[in-house]
């Protein structure tokens, strides 16, 4: 889960395609603040994993586009440094029968559920009751290797969205759905608070006499904050539900309902440096719009960096070092 720490405090640089890098001290995550472990539970580890879209709300068919491209990206080969390679270090990831986290997510049907069929304001058990909706529609009930990623457009208020959360995961219920598979959640915070969930790209406003400085904002890669900004979040939800995609397989603390995972530990970090209130070293194209991976189609995105098992630091294809 993606929670709103430290997405006020983060700064950029920038490699050679950028011209500026900040030299900050190299902090890239500490396994001293949280000790991950295996709880031996499953990952999920089907060779292609069948992910299906809930589009709820109304949605610009150009921000579809973009969307479906990174998802695309996860599996599809891209010039590097690339959101296939950053997969990999997802990939690491492992259960107890020793099987990785799945190498391909196949795109493999959209609902769209533009009638807003649950109402515009949403608790996060109501996703579970969405998800039902689109299966009954259209989509098919996949038990064996599904994913459910429900995405809702920016005029849709969810219980504590940009209060604690930009997006969750967690499992839907037999007894709702009439099965127990993952699923994401993710909104686009265009109108409610780009400041949090779809920073560097908007910038919070400081308080009065808080001696705060806003940053210069960022221009995101693909022409759109809300839409940019959940991309990254999208990223960040799908590393941590295929590594901890039923609350008992890798996670740091103590309560696996409020669990520290694989993306949580590296909150904030994008690049070489990041860490500490930086975001790291990335990049910026010819239209000075920042970037750190390349997908599919051309497209470029922000997205942040995972915990890399075999370096036990947070990693992301476009290190330094």
């Amino acid at each position: 889960m993606i929670s709103l720490i430290f997405l006020f405090f983060l700064s950029l640089s920038f490699t050679s395609n950028g011209q500026f890098f900040d030299e900050s001290k190299n902090y890239e995550g500490s396994s001293d603040l949280v000790n991950l472990e295996y709880h031996m539970g499953p990952v999920i580890s089907s060779p292609e994993t069948s992910l299906y879209i809930i589009w709820y709300g109304k949605w610009n068919p150009t921000h579809q586009s973009t969307i479906r491209d990174f998802i695309y990206s996860v599996s599809s080969p891209a010039r590097y440094p690339s959101v296939y390679d950053w997969w990999k270090t997802v990939m690491l990831y492992r259960d107890q029968t020793g099987s990785n986290i799945t190498r391909t997510l196949d795109l493999s049907g959209e609902f769209h559920d533009s009638t807003y069929s649950h109402g515009s304001h949403l608790s996060r058990f109501s996703v579970q009751s969405i998800i039902r909706t689109a299966v009954a529609n259209k989509l098919p009930l996949n038990a064996l290797d599904g994913l459910y990623l429900v995405l809702t457009s920016d005029d849709v208020e969810m219980q504590e969205f940009c209060r604690a959360i930009c997006g969750f995961h967690y499992f839907t219920f037999s007894t709702i759905v009439g099965a127990t598979v993952p699923y994401v959640w993710v909104g686009n915070s265009r109108k409610q608070c780009p400041e949090m969930c779809a920073y560097p790209f908007a910038q919070p406003k400081p308080f009065p006499g808080s001696g705060f400085v806003g940053r210069e904002k960022m221009k995101p890669p693909n022409g759109e904050v809300g839409v940019d900004g959940m991309i990254s979040v999208i990223a960040h939800e799908l590393a941590e539900v295929s590594s901890n995609p039923m609350l008992n397989g890798w996670y740091g603390g103590e309560d696996a309902m409020a669990p520290t995972e694989i993306a949580d530990l590296c909150l904030g970090v994008y690049g070489s440096g990041g860490g500490g209130g930086y975001m790291g070293s990335v990049y910026k194209d010819r239209w000075r719009n920042v970037y750190n991976v390349n997908g599919v189609r051309g497209r470029k995105y922000l997205i942040q960096w995972v915990w890399d098992l075999t370096r036990n630091r947070c990693f992301g294809p476009n290190a330094m070092n």
